[in-house]
């Protein structure tokens, strides 16, 4: 019992905070006419995410993390990803019906695309991994561990289907599309600024 409620209570500590990932399945759903059309987003980040916590609870990604080149190449290319979805969250116009199709609703490719992206190219996302659930991982063992490994992946997929969810509800008091896009102004914002955020991170680092 203790393994379920610290995985469930550390989990949500880590995913709840507004995050790059986050604001694109919020984004996602809020856009997208029927929930299920940003199913592949949603899936991909769960996916990922899942990913990431059995990595760092079997020590795998702090050996990966320890090849210097590596952590740089992803501080770069997480830098250079950010940029370039904040650019396109800015310049995408709900406001004018006829290209919301193209300009705002990605395919399900795209989607998957950006979510893996956006959870994978994020190195403070997988340092808060490796650093919280895989060091906490360390306090248990066999059956316990288990147990806390599945509470935190379990909360990372609920989470997910809320924002989604969430974002279906605020999207429908939309219809204007200027709503939206508001939302994506801010959303750019967000990103814009974790990228700079990581910018800073990777001159300090070199």
């Amino acid at each position: 019992m203790q393994a379920l409620i610290h995985g469930i209570l550390l989990a949500f500590g880590l995913i709840l905070p507004l995050g790059v990932q986050n604001v694109f399945i919020f984004n996602q759903g809020a856009v997208h006419k029927r929930f299920l059309h940003a199913c592949p987003a949603v899936i991909t980040a769960g996916v990922c995410d899942t990913a990431l916590i059995l990595l760092a609870v079997t020590g795998v990604s702090i050996v990966v993390l320890n090849v210097e080149w590596l952590t740089i190449l992803l501080f770069i290319c997480g830098f250079l990803f950010l940029t370039y979805m904040g650019f396109v969250l800015w310049r995408s116009n709900p406001s004018a019906s006829n290209h919301i199709e193209n300009q705002q609703r990605f395919s399900a490719r795209r989607q998957i695309t950006f979510a893996a992206s956006v959870s994978l190219l994020n190195p403070h996302a997988i340092l808060d991994t490796i650093g919280v659930i895989g060091t906490s991982s360390l306090a248990y063992t066999g059956y316990d561990k288990l147990i806390f490994t599945i509470a935190c992946i379990v909360v990372s997929w609920i989470w997910f289907f809320f924002l989604a969810i969430s974002g279906r509800k605020v999207g429908k008091l939309g219809n204007s599309g200027m709503l939206l896009r508001r939302m994506n102004q801010i959303s750019a914002i967000i990103i814009w600024g974790m990228a700079l955020y990581l910018g800073f991170n990777l001159y300090t680092y070199l």
